[in-house]
């Protein structure tokens, strides 16, 4: 064993899948210190079963499983959706938001079984050690952070495969599983394999959750989403907690072959990579919020959102959720959703979410304002005096490019004053 400094007690993040099985026992053999697992219930289903068995059995002194797929939805991804966040103009966040809340509760189990040091199973090519150990430094920057893949000398699946099998860890992994997946209850996603090389069209065999388009129904169907202060409450009427309602809208979303997503990204840490998303009830909410904002913000505010959404979209993927400036756009976010309340009607086919309808008390659409008819509000005449101050500027530039040199002579540089050296 290497000279590594003392750990007495070290909490895991663990999934049960390769990676983390191997630490367990890497970290008994190389920091002498008790592993505690800890795995968080986001809705990765049957990724669940036996998975504390298997922890005690890789050397794991307790497991922790806990459900916190109420949580994930309630206090990151409906916030994160609020705020129309979406990285490159195509990912929904799903494992970005979903890491600062496993970090979080880390922490917290850390704290209460007075351990000195947290462990991840996040490689030192991607985005996860920094989502990860941000939040530790947030929330207890005195906790020691191991990261066994900027560590050890294992180097890849075999390697990794053969560590198991000296130290009697059960994993079901096999050399010849070609895809990295993180799956929770927003989304799944899909990392290497054919998928390295972007000219490749993703396989059919590789979406696991998701109809294909060219498979799904031949006829469209309606859901109605009823909002209020932006939190989806009901579907088609019908009241629902945020699982049960993402649940559905999820089965929904698969049915209708809706929320696959192929992005080439540029990661944190400087390097390009492409990922193949499945998101089908976010994906619905997404467009169905979005089609509630055009009804009821102001043009200003709805704009200077559509900013922020940017800004928004690049904290979470960077791992600062726990951040005075999060906290702060969060502020600002949760202000615009106070007259966020009413009904969006969607049509789903073939992949595609349609706005049929929407209808709010607070909506600032008025039929009596854009008709084309005769009305009392709006004057037509009136936008002749409006249109010749709106292009001023225009006419201003255009008069001096006829009229002059291009330039007015008071902008025109005087050099006469200047000697050469």
């Amino acid at each position: 064993m290497e000279n590594k400094p003392r750990v007495n007690k070290c909490v895991l993040a663990y999934s049960g899948g390769l990676d983390t099985s191997i630490i367990v026992p890497w970290l008994r053999n190389n920091y002498g210190c008790e592993v505690i697992c800890f795995c968080a219930n986001l809705g990765q289903t049957d990724e669940l079963a036996g998975l504390e068995e298997k922890a005690l059995a890789s050397g794991a002194s307790k497991v922790y499983v806990e459900d916190l797929r109420a949580e994930f939805l309630t206090d990151f991804a409906f916030p994160t959706m609020q705020a129309g966040a979406l990285y490159e103009r195509d990912y929904l966040l799903g494992t970005s938001m979903a890491r600062p809340l496993i970090a979080k509760r880390l922490v917290d189990i850390a704290e209460l079984e007075g351990a000195d040091a947290v462990a991840h199973g996040a490689t030192g090519k991607g985005n996860d050690q920094v989502r990860f150990e941000l939040t530790v430094m947030a929330l207890n920057p005195r906790l020691r952070i191991i990261a066994p893949w900027r560590e050890w000398n294992i180097r890849g699946r075999k390697d990794a495969l053969e560590y198991a099998a000296e130290y009697n860890v059960p994993v079901k992994a096999r050399e010849d599983r070609i895809y990295s997946q993180d799956r929770n209850l927003w989304h799944l996603s899909n990392e290497g394999g054919p998928l390295e090389d972007p000219w490749n069209e993703p396989p059919d065999d590789m979406f696991e959750w998701t109809t294909s388009p060219e498979n799904a129904p031949d006829e469209p169907e309606y859901v109605e989403i009823y909002f209020r202060h932006g939190v989806p409450e009901r579907i088609n009427g019908v009241a629902r907690g945020p699982v049960g309602l993402l649940d559905e809208l999820n089965d929904l979303g698969v049915k209708h072959g809706i929320g696959r997503v192929d992005i080439v990204e540029n990661r944190l840490v400087g390097m390009k990579s492409r990922g193949v998303y499945e998101t089908p009830g976010g994906t619905i909410l997404y467009k169905a919020h979005a089609g509630l904002e055009q009804l009821c913000l102001d043009r200003e505010t709805l704009h200077f959102k559509q900013m922020v959404g940017l800004r928004y979209a690049e904290l979470v993927y960077n791992g600062q959720w726990f951040t005075p400036l999060r906290t702060a756009l969060d502020a600002f976010v949760q202000q615009t959703e106070q007259n966020l309340t009413g009904s969006v009607r969607l049509k789903l086919y073939k992949g595609n979410v349609i706005l049929a309808g929407r209808k709010s008390a607070y909506s600032l659409y008025r039929e009596d304002y854009v008709t084309f008819d005769a009305d009392d509000v709006y004057n037509q005449a009136d936008a002749e005096g409006f249109i010749r101050l709106f292009g001023l500027p225009l006419k201003v530039a255009a008069m001096l490019k006829i009229e002059g040199k291009g330039v007015s002579e008071y902008e025109t540089p005087d050099f006469s004053d200047f000697k050469r050296d």
